[in-house]
């Protein structure tokens, strides 16, 4: 379905990836890993159809991303930014309601009455009692929630989060990752993640892509990726890897280095 083939990109001559290929297909969700600065978020970046790649391309369904036009694109991929939304004078509600904007003419109507949408997106977030509240009187946690519930409401196919537990306390990590699974599982969505907590990741995750020095060094299910012989390449620090007691997926336990 998404594809990026041998994707290349550089910053003021700077190389960020390198020659990535990596394809990620309906149904599952995919977690991208690795440290900070070796390009996990810009390849998320290219993989929405935002930026141009420096060679290589991505492909939606079969398709060069940037041959389709931008509202369509919109109907298919949504993006949590990892900046999450602003603090603006929008109600939740409103900032909810702007998910629409892909099925809207240029009057601003739709065909269909949306309110139902909009207002089970919020509902799923937990979010009823602060819908009428604006964004700048929001936590930087209940934001994030507010945007998942904008990408609920645009009802895409294809979900990309750049980090998207940032700013939350373990609670409502579990409560936003179960909130997209469910949703993944019940729309059969292909959601692709870039994720910092590695076993967040292996719980959530049904494949895993490795990125280090701008390239893919490994991919495949948990158990295949985190090793300690991957984990410590990429990481530069000793682990142990243990199986979750309920789940069995692999758990990294770090080891003091004194």
């Amino acid at each position: 379905m998404l594809e990026a083939r041998n994707v290349a990109y550089a910053i003021q001559g700077r190389s960020v990836l390198n020659g990535v290929s990596c394809a990620f297909q309906k149904g599952k969700m995919y977690g991208i890993i690795g440290p900070n600065g070796v390009g996990k978020s810009t390849l998320l970046h290219l993989l929405s159809g935002v930026g141009e790649t420096s060679n290589g391309q991505v492909l939606l369904n079969g398709k060069n991303i940037g041959s389709y036009p931008r509202k369509t694109l919109a109907r298919m991929i949504a993006v949590l930014q990892q900046s999450g939304l602003p603090p603006v004078g929008f109600t939740v509600r409103e900032v909810v309601a702007m998910g629409r904007y892909p099925y809207q003419n240029w009057l601003g109507s739709e065909e269909e009455d949306a309110e139902l949408i909009v207002s089970g997106a919020i509902a799923a977030m937990g979010l009823e009692a602060l819908q009428h509240r604006t964004m700048s009187e929001l936590s930087g946690g209940e934001r994030q929630r507010a945007a998942l519930a904008k990408m609920m409401a645009q009802q895409p196919s294809i979900l990309l989060l750049d980090e998207p537990t940032t700013y939350l306390d373990i609670g409502y990590q579990v409560q936003l990752l179960d909130t997209v699974r469910e949703w993944q599982r019940g729309q059969e969505l292909t959601v692709i993640a870039v994720m910092h907590d590695l076993n967040l990741a292996s719980l959530y995750f049904d494949e895993l892509v490795v990125l280090h020095e701008g390239a893919v060094i490994a991919s495949g299910s948990p158990h295949e990726v985190l090793t300690s012989p991957i984990i410590e390449r990429v990481y530069g620090t000793s682990i142990s890897i243990v199986a979750h007691p309920q789940t069995g997926v692999p758990q990294v336990m770090l080891q003091p280095n004194t």
